[in-house]
Order: structure tokens, then sequence, then C-alpha cells
């Protein structure tokens, strides 16, 4: 019976002490937060007038707009009327030499030969060797060779600029050392 008895007990007691660690925590929070909120007082700034708005008017319906392709064509028209260099076209239709199929940095001067009074540069790509002469073409750019002495091969080519002109500049092909 007397443990029928302790059970309740022990019921009541916890209660009790649970109900007296409560409130009171709960209260002075409340009460602080109350006293902050009326010392805090809100600070907005006031807003800046909106920038007026001021329409512009385009006044260039008239011209040639920047980006039509017949405001380029007028200028190539002026800049080869102004450039007159004086050198004309090459013949595109003639017959391709083998050594024009390659880039100027593929190829080597390894040496000279002459035979019948005429000196040949010996030129190399990849692995064969060509045989040219004064007037032949070589590289991708309508190189034609104008000079043939022991160290290096003289070439003038002749390249289309930006504006449709033909110009002319110098390359050459300089004698490579045999590797050892």
């Amino acid at each position: 019976m007397m443990k029928v008895l302790v059970r309740p007990i022990i019921y009541v007691m916890l209660a009790l002490s649970l109900s007296a660690c409560g409130d009171s925590e709960e209260t002075e929070l409340k009460a602080w937060m109350a006293a902050e909120q009326k010392q805090a007082k809100a600070v907005i700034p006031k807003l800046s007038p909106p920038k007026v708005y001021t329409p512009f008017s385009y006044g260039g319906k008239g011209d040639i707009e920047p980006f039509d392709p017949a405001k380029l064509l007028v200028v190539l028209a002026r800049l080869r009327a102004q450039s007159g260099n004086g050198i004309k076209a090459p013949d595109l239709t003639r017959t391709r030499e083998a050594l024009e199929s390659y880039p100027m940095d593929s190829l080597k001067m390894v040496g000279t030969i002459e035979k019948n009074k005429m000196v040949y540069g010996l030129v190399q790509v990849d692995k064969t060797v060509y045989q040219v002469k004064l007037g032949a073409y070589i590289g991708q750019n309508l190189g034609m060779i104008i000079k043939i002495s022991e160290n290096e091969i003289g070439i003038k080519e002749t390249v289309q600029d930006a504006a449709g002109d033909w110009a002319e500049r110098e390359a050459k092909l300089e004698l490579q050392e045999a590797k050892k």
C-alpha cells in the first residue's frame, strides 16, 4: 500500500518543482524588449526626386548607317583611289608549282648547285629536296624567287591588303646548317 501512495506524491512534487521555474525569466525578457522598443527611433532618409527624362532626337536619318555594307564599299573605293601604288594583280589563273602548296616556315634551304653555268637553290620540304631557279614560284603568298646565293634565296611575295590592293614584300630562306 505504501508503494501506491509514494507514486502520486512523487508526481505532485515533480509538477510543483517544474511550475516554480517557468514564468519569471520570460516576463523579464518581455519587459526589456518593451523598454528598448520605446527608446529606439526609426530613421528613414527622404527619397530624392526622380530624374527628369529629356528625350533625344536622332538627326542622322539621311546619313549612311554605320553598320551598312555600302559604307564599307565607299571607304574601300576611296582608299583604292588614294593608294595607286602601281602594283598590278598577279596572274591567278597560271598553273601552280609544287612548292606553292607549302607555307614558307615549312621550307628550308639546304644548299645550292650549279648546272650549265646556272645556279639552282636546293629547298627541302619534309624529306624531299627540290631544285629551284630564278623566276620560280614558292610559298603560299605568290612568292617568286628573285635571288639565289650561297647563303640565301631571296623571294618577292605579292599579297592583297585589307583594301583589296596588291602589295609586295620581301622574304628569304637562309641556308640551314647540317645537323651533326
